[in-house]
């Protein structure tokens, strides 16, 4: 798809698809080299994974979850015997937690 290598006798619409196509892969490219803007990708796209296909079994309130001070981790247990984690750094973050053993998730409320 690099603008730089297209074949001489392409079309022009599928030239202007191509390149398209490369600005696509280029902003991917930049969005995960980057620690910081990968991490916000990844929580957006764990969260909308999370809506989608697992159901809702409750929410909770993160003061209502156990501290664990070494960890600097919020836990809760599951009733499948799992556990829903999260921790301290991802609270401003991450809204839904999703079961460590079932499909399960909870919404963490502030």
């Amino acid at each position: 798809y690099h603008p730089d290598k297209q074949e001489a006798d392409v079309p022009a619409g599928e030239v202007e698809e191509r390149v398209q196509r490369f600005i696509e892969i280029d902003q991917a490219w930049k969005i995960l080299g980057n620690e910081e803007t990968k991490k916000e990708y990844d929580l957006q796209q764990r969260e909308d994974n999370l809506t989608k296909e697992w159901p809702l079994h409750a929410q909770i309130y993160l003061k209502d979850m156990s501290w664990n001070e070494d960890e600097q981790l919020y836990t809760l247990s599951c009733r499948c015997g799992g556990n829903y984690s999260v921790f301290k750094s991802e609270t401003k973050d991450v809204s839904l937690v999703c079961c460590d053993t079932c499909s399960l998730v909870i919404e963490i409320l502030q």
